[in-house]
């Protein structure tokens, strides 16, 4: 990789780049250095390389934000240039409709404002714009209320931009923050709340966390900005180097971000039906999803030391990097206090987010192993702190996130050679048989077996020995011949065992079974005895059988060459792996 993309990747990170300093500033420092040095060669490769950077590590933002600014410093047309092309990617995003890109590039033209990059006036007209969209979207006269969810997006964005640099706008252009906020204030008197009964994890939620739940997400994201600007603008969640440069920062050229235009809103139903209305929102809602539903696993005094804005920025952070293979940022995020409860019940809000998940289940069970594996001091007891809440309430968890997380635990402990203290969970055995817990302890227990065998998982639940019911009944080969029958047919059978024994090639044992079986018991006894023989000795294992396979498949082809032998062949391995439920 070229040097100076590996001081940009780096920033803010461990790494060889950056020798052993963590100090910010240095690496600010040192990285404005090299790519001063390279600037005249690579302008072009360093400017798109610079935005990618923010767009994919975004919780590097402020880093970057301040990289420029410095640069801006020595050479004004590269700064300007790097606004221009921020704003047409943004102005595509808005266009396009890219969630996570609008957001993202926002940030980055709030962060180049703190550095004197971008002009803070220019910012708030951009606010002002995605506001007057928004509030044209719910107007019932001019707009099109059933797409709120692209509104309410663009507010959002708003509103998360100020942590990173509110405090720089009401010093600046104080009027103009103070526009943006009443015309928000305003947009949300008329807006429609948006209830999220139907959508939330738990079923019956008792009365404190419907008293906490009443707000829905752009409600709660107001109440937290508002707290912020009360507070003076401060919180400890966003880092702000560029105040380290602000003597050398002041004296760059502020550039104008060029006018950007929102899409134009759909036209509203032609029917006032509410199905028709319900379809646009719908669509609207599959386009501007919400980025998280919480979920509130712990007790609140686990992050009751938090701000709820730097809750919302840390938030922010997680699920930025969950877009990607992050373990190693989730792990190293720029924050000045711990966070582990925070990042488990954001992970599993997403892995139980309803109607589903924004990535396939899969990939947050590889998220967390990671993050055991990255934080072997503290993360794994958090999961598993998360694990013995959730069951407690599960009960009350919705049927579908039960489901995922008996699937994700079952998945996790095979990573961990299925250890958990079952002895804890004991006490189900005395439940009824269709009680939520007994039942979610009896389908991990068969998940666990289908993913190992089930001698280890009766191992792993000794320390509870009563839990062996719940396993399921122990699986094996339905093998119909066996020698001590001293039927014709298990003669036969124990004589191909010992061709096998006797490493017969594949056409051998063709050439023997034309003989001696198939002219005087037809097809579908040979079938059977060749089938059942072969799959008997492969049972002891998975190589044995691949090996077996491999080399008599010859043998099996011959005599299921149509699809009709073959549906034989099928039926035949089902009766002989009934006993089993894998």
């Amino acid at each position: 990789m070229t040097t100076w993309k590996s001081f940009l990747l780096r920033i803010g990170d461990k790494s060889p780049e950056y020798g052993t300093s963590s100090d910010f500033k240095d690496h600010i420092e040192t990285c404005s250095g090299v790519l001063r040095r390279e600037l005249e060669h690579y302008s072009n490769d360093i400017l798109a390389f610079l935005i990618q950077c923010a767009e994919q590590l975004p919780h590097k933002i402020p880093l970057y934000g301040t990289l420029v600014g410095l640069m801006n410093l020595d050479n004004e047309d590269f700064g300007r240039k790097l606004v221009e092309s921020t704003q047409i990617n943004f102005q595509d995003a808005l266009y396009s409709g890219n969630c996570n890109r609008i957001r993202i590039l926002m940030r980055f033209l709030t962060v180049m404002m703190c550095s004197k990059v971008l002009q803070p006036s220019s910012l708030a007209v951009t606010f002002e714009t995605l506001l007057s969209s928004a509030a044209t979207t719910i107007d019932e006269e001019k707009g099109n209320p059933s797409w709120q969810a692209r509104a309410d997006f663009y507010i959002a964005c708003i509103l998360s931009c100020l942590p990173w640099g509110g405090a720089e706008l009401v010093e600046q252009v104080p009027e103009e923050l103070e526009r943006v906020m009443v015309g928000i204030e305003a947009y949300l008197s008329i807006r429609k709340h948006n209830s999220e009964a139907g959508l939330s994890f738990f079923e019956d939620d008792d009365d404190s966390e419907k008293a906490n739940n009443d707000k829905d997400f752009l409600e709660d994201l107001w109440g937290r900005i508002q707290d912020l600007s009360s507070n003076g603008w401060k919180l400890d969640s966003v880092p702000r180097p560029h105040l380290s440069f602000e003597a050398q920062l002041v004296a760059g050229k502020s550039h104008e971000l060029a006018a950007i235009s929102c899409p134009d809103q759909p036209d509203p139903p032609s029917s006032t039906s509410s199905i028709s209305y319900g379809k646009q929102k719908h669509d609207a809602e599959l386009r501007y999803p919400q980025r998280i539903r919480r979920l509130n696993i712990f007790p609140a005094s686990k992050t009751e030391d938090i701000q709820p804005i730097d809750r919302f920025v840390m938030e922010e952070y997680l699920l930025d990097v969950l877009r990607k293979e992050c373990a190693s940022f989730m792990a190293g995020l720029p924050v000045p206090f711990r966070y582990e409860y925070i990042m488990a019940e954001t992970i599993f809000s997403q892995l139980l987010m309803l109607p589903e998940p924004p990535f396939k289940p899969t990939y947050y069970t590889l998220v967390i192993i990671d993050l055991c594996k990255a934080l072997p001091g503290a993360f794994p007891a958090v999961i598993a702190g998360a694990v013995r809440a959730l069951f407690e309430k599960i009960a009350d968890l919705d049927m579908e996130c039960r489901t995922r997380l008996i699937l994700w635990f079952s998945h996790h402990l095979s990573n961990f050679q299925f250890i958990w203290h079952w002895e804890e969970w004991a006490y189900v055995l005395d439940l009824p048989k269709w009680a939520p817990q007994r039942v979610f302890v009896q389908e991990v227990l068969e998940r666990e077996v289908r993913l190992s065998y089930w001698d280890k998982i009766k191992q792993s639940v000794d320390n509870a020995p009563g839990l062996e019911e719940l396993l399921p009944p122990k699986g094996g080969p339905n093998f119909e011949f066996r020698a001590e029958e001293g039927s014709e047919k298990s003669g036969l059978s124990a004589d191909l065992k010992n061709l096998v024994k006797g490493r017969a090639t594949a056409r051998e044992m063709i050439l023997w079974i034309e003989e001696n079986i198939f002219p005087v018991h037809g097809l579908e006894i040979t079938l059977k005895v060749v089938v059942q023989t072969l799959l008997d000795i492969g049972s002891k294992s998975f190589t044995h059988l691949i090996t077996v396979l491999e080399r008599y498949g010859q043998v099996i082809a011959k005599l299921c060459p149509d699809q009709d032998r073959q549906l034989l062949l099928i039926t035949e391995i089902a009766s002989y792996w009934k006993n089993n439920d894998k």
